[in-house]
């Protein structure tokens, strides 16, 4: 058996040794997943700002919506208005000029990546896809306010000066 200056010291560096591989572990989790925003998230609402500092509906008295993010922080966001008519002849392939216009401008999708910046309260969607083709390969930017279960933001401005406010509630996950 070593003299016991030498144990203490053996004991200190199996400590040390055992703290480094937690705090590595730690890490490796943490940059491998456990985004904060990870989950599943209803539309509250889909609203807009006019530039005199109203604010109407953007979707419709009673949008619908999800937002799924996962662990890595890949997301898909949908919004539907509810109100949306229905192709009259039932037939996607055969609408009317009103029925496609209705059906893109009544809702609102895009997947990618999102990070948080949290210094800025920004959220950075990198759009990898959507239903308004414009938007695909950009990176946009959000101030967003989060409190519990509530994530909120604003889209930049569109060219009439309206800002769209998104308001999310995070589903609690089922037991």
């Amino acid at each position: 058996m070593p003299p016991r200056p030498a144990r203490s010291r053996l004991f200190a560096l199996a400590w040390l040794c055992a703290g480094f591989a937690w705090t590595c572990g730690a890490l490796a989790a943490t940059a491998a997943g456990d985004f904060p925003l990870a989950g599943t998230w209803n539309l509250v609402a889909a609203d807009v700002q006019h530039p005199d500092g109203s604010r109407t509906r953007d979707y419709g008295a009673a949008p619908r919506g999800r937002l799924m993010i996962d662990r890595q922080g890949r997301y898909s966001l949908q919004i539907f208005r509810t109100d949306r008519p229905r192709f009259a002849g039932g037939d996607k392939a055969k609408g009317s000029a009103e029925e496609y216009r209705a059906a893109a401008m009544g809702s609102s999708t895009h997947f990618g990546t999102i990070r948080i910046d949290p210094a800025r309260h920004l959220l950075v969607f990198h759009i990898e896809g959507a239903s308004f083709p414009n938007w695909e390969g950009q990176q946009q930017s959000r101030r967003y306010e989060w409190q519990g279960d509530v994530l909120s933001y604003r889209v930049p401005p569109r060219p009439d000066g309206n800002v769209p406010i998104t308001v999310w509630r995070r589903v609690a996950p089922a037991r």
